[in-house]
């Protein structure tokens, strides 16, 4: 939970931090080379989600970051992975980062716009809570393909684990099925033994 909690402040810090300085430095809308043509920054205000999507549903929006808080501070009660720590730490500073503009920015109430600043070729204007959004979206999907949980475990481990328990099963099954025919062997042995004591007796009395 330290990790996670400690990605999160970096990852909203960070976001908070850029923004504060692109509304103070950075006109509306004016272009500025910062890595030459390939990274530039430009500044805008959205309504929508990351990279500008759903532009005229502020309010779903604001409603589906809390919930995506509120599901992954859930989920991390079983957290016993580094790995997930930080993905779930980066969702959680990059929702809170936005989160913050739609109640503090105009208008405000959970509709604010959203401050964007980071421009690529051919790409959506986006910031700091996006690149958080989207790192830990990539690193989940990493880690569901890999096969590794929220709390550490391996799905081939616990697959092992049941594959072993299985057997185990079979073996006292089978072990079982061994024991009845040598009680019964030994039951037989009895039963001749006796006949055999019998049938002498009778010699004798005779």
């Amino acid at each position: 939970m330290a990790l996670l909690a400690g990605v999160a402040l970096v990852g909203y810090g960070l976001d908070q931090v850029t923004k504060a300085w692109a509304v103070s430095a950075l006109e509306v809308g004016v272009p500025q080379d910062f890595i030459g043509s390939l990274l530039r920054l430009r500044r805008t205000s959205n309504s929508g989600a990351a990279f500008s999507i759903a532009t005229n549903a502020t309010w779903v929006l604001t409603a589906v970051a809390c919930c995506v808080i509120v599901a992954t501070i859930y989920i991390a009660r079983r957290l016993r992975s580094r790995a997930w720590a930080c993905a779930l730490g980066l969702l959680i500073g990059g929702a809170l980062g936005n989160l913050t503009d739609r109640f503090f920015r105009a208008p405000g109430g959970g509709r604010g716009h959203v401050v964007d600043f980071l421009e690529l070729p051919n790409w959506p204007i986006f910031n700091v809570a996006d690149i958080c959004i989207v790192s830990a979206a990539v690193l989940i999907c990493i880690l569901a393909f890999v096969g590794i949980g929220v709390d550490g475990t391996r799905v081939e481990d616990e697959t092992d684990a049941d594959a072993a328990e299985d057997a185990a099963e079979d073996t006292a099954e089978h072990d079982g099925a061994d024991d009845v025919p040598a009680s019964h062997s030994a039951d037989d042995a009895d039963s001749a033994e006796s006949s055999t004591d019998g049938s002498s007796s009778g010699s004798t009395r005779l």
